[in-house]
């Protein structure tokens, strides 16, 4: 079975961290939508379904999971206490309980299930070329499934994410997801209860000081987790990524979902990073919209019956990658003290302490990390990082060359690059530029970003407004590569800013663009070091950079380089000096 490599990296003799990009072993992908192509829609969606389950359960129907709720220690401790505090009699408060679960929780039926998998067929083979998958993920998420609690974990790039996920695991015969879903999909008539119905549980986005929807949010998801029920799904960052770039992640739900392990309520809890890679995003002028003020539209069921005309559009292919399950055991090993959650009973809710909220916290990085190690990279990520420094445009047959410049760069830095094999270099670049049409043209055999409306038919501002559309657009495919070179390129600007080269002076520079940037980019807290000996290696690896007796000299080759990882960060520079 092939193995993803982790960023727990293994240490060298001298103690720092050791790690080849090019080292990593990923899986192969199977295209899903082929041999939906080539039978019927209808047979697929009301085929047998019948899922192994944790430890050979029966699934749980919903009302005996909400009176499990109801009726656990935890949340009969928390009900007293609110009735102490204010004074009501704990009947009402219970009940107050009741109607909180009757709003959050899912009613999963496999009826809306076959319906969604139908429609969906639809729309995915109308809307995307390719969705591959990578099936040996597949194959340790259903022996995990088996053998321990889940916990799915995708990136969020689109609304599109939670319903893709669901509809993997039915077409590979795997156990439904319960997913977190923000309340304001509630607010959907009609789409709002079939999602319930297809998994969706429903949490507010905060919950302010309301200690009894907190108890009773952490016991639905603990108590689903405890029993196995079924795999439990979030998302890490807590909300769409409107930049198409990793999130700092959230951790409040990852330590509901921790804390039956550390309390010793389940022998171990597996992980399962996903990485969800779009060739070309549904949301991308309404995200750059939503980056310049423009107010986010309501979630509605008359929204999205109005954005049907995306139906006529192609957005290329989905890449859908299933990580490495991380064992919650093996990572806490050394690192928390468990036995302090013997002194208390469990069913008594207690702050989790310092050394726990640390391993947490690292563990999300960490997770975040693994997703962005199996982001599939198209050409047109590289070609829009191109043009995004040249904005006057370049010539079609420079930007050929400049994009394989940088296809070797990434390559050589472990970027996971989805390069069309033995098709004509010329060819792949026409084909990316065919697919994003809307954001580039080309014309006379130069291409440009496309920038509205022509002079003359709209206003000055909004001309501007048109073009900051554009470059932003195309930011946010420039973004989905920057988890590759972050390192480097935070490395190339501490050169170019360091009075001097001498390495101690580098990396002090380099060590205040990560604490400064620490908010903007995946950078795991405590790693500075090693995320500076990284860079150091793939910079000389790639011929930038050679250090000679303490000092960093930037070669002839790598200035080049030096320049085009220096323009990646030059716009995130900027906004933080206007800040």
């Amino acid at each position: 079975m092939q193995t993803v490599s982790s960023p727990y990296m293994a240490k060298n003799s001298s103690g720092g961290a050791q790690r080849d990009p090019m080292l990593k072993k990923r899986d192969d992908f199977e295209d899903i939508l082929e041999e939906r192509r080539n039978s019927s829609d209808l047979k697929y969606a009301v085929r047998c379904y019948a899922p192994v389950l944790y430890k050979g359960l029966t699934p749980c129907k919903a009302n005996m999971l909400k009176s499990m709720v109801l009726q656990s220690d935890h949340l009969r401790y928390v009900i007293n206490q609110v009735s102490q505090e204010s004074g009501e009699a704990p009947d009402i408060i219970h009940e107050e309980a009741s109607v909180i679960l009757e709003e959050m929780a899912h009613r999963l039926k496999i009826s809306t299930v076959r319906f969604f998998a139908f429609t969906l067929t639809k729309a995915f083979k109308t809307l995307f070329q390719h969705i591959c998958v990578n099936e040996e993920g597949i194959h340790r998420l259903q022996q995990a499934i088996q053998e321990h609690p889940v916990v799915l974990l995708p990136s969020h790039r689109s609304y599109m994410d939670f319903l893709l996920m669901s509809y993997i695991l039915y077409t590979y015969d795997l156990a439904l997801p319960v997913i977190a879903a923000g309340m304001d999909f509630m607010g959907m008539k009609f789409i709002g209860e079939m999602l319930r119905m297809s998994g969706a549980f429903f949490i507010r986005r905060s919950f302010g000081g309301d200690k009894l929807y907190w108890a009773v949010f952490s016991e639905y998801v603990k108590t689903m987790l405890r029993n196995g029920f079924a795999p439990i799904e979030f998302f890490l960052e807590g909300t769409r990524s409107r930049t198409c770039k990793s999130l700092t992640p959230k951790i409040g739900l990852l330590n509901i979902v921790m804390e039956p392990f550390f309390k010793g309520e389940v022998f171990d809890v597996h992980l399962v990073p996903i990485s969800i890679s779009y060739e070309r995003i549904l949301e991308e002028s309404l995200y750059a919209r939503e980056l310049l003020g423009v107010p986010k539209p309501k979630e509605s069921t008359s929204g999205l019956l109005k954005a049907r005309r995306i139906l006529s559009e192609n957005y290329g292919s989905i890449h859908v990658y299933f990580g490495q399950p991380v064992s919650i055991r093996s990572l806490a090993q050394d690192k928390v003290n468990r036995c302090k959650y013997n002194l208390v009973p469990r069913h008594i809710p207690r702050k989790p302490t310092k050394e726990t909220q640390s391993f947490v916290t690292d563990t999300a990085y960490r997770i975040v990390r693994l997703q962005e190690d199996s982001m599939v990279l198209k050409p047109w990520v590289l070609m829009a990082s191109i043009l995004l420094q040249n904005l006057e445009g370049l010539e079609l047959s420079l930007l050929t060359e400049q994009t394989l410049w940088l296809r070797g760069l990434a390559q050589s830095c472990g970027a996971f690059l989805d390069w069309p094999d033995h098709t004509p270099s010329a060819k792949v670049v026409s084909s990316s530029l065919a697919l994003h049409r809307g954001l580039v043209c080309v014309s006379g055999g130069r291409v440009s970003l496309v920038l509205g409306e022509p002079q003359g038919l709209v206003t000055p501002e909004e001309a501007l407004f048109n073009r900051a559309v554009s470059v932003l657009s195309c930011a946010s495919y420039r973004n989905q590569i920057l988890h590759v070179f972050i390192r480097p390129a935070i490395l190339a600007v501490a050169i170019h800013n360091a009075h001097y080269c001498p390495r101690n002076e580098v990396f002090n520079c380099f060590s205040f663009l990560c604490k400064m940037f620490s908010d903007e980019f995946i950078l795991c807290p405590g790693d500075t070091v090693q995320d500076f000996e990284e860079a150091c290696y793939l910079l000389v690896k790639s011929g930038s950079v050679q250090t000679l007796q303490q000092n960093i000299v930037v070669t002839d080759r790598g200035q080049s380089t030096l320049s085009f990882l220096n323009g990646l960060l030059e716009s995130f520079l900027q906004g933080y000096q206007v800040r």
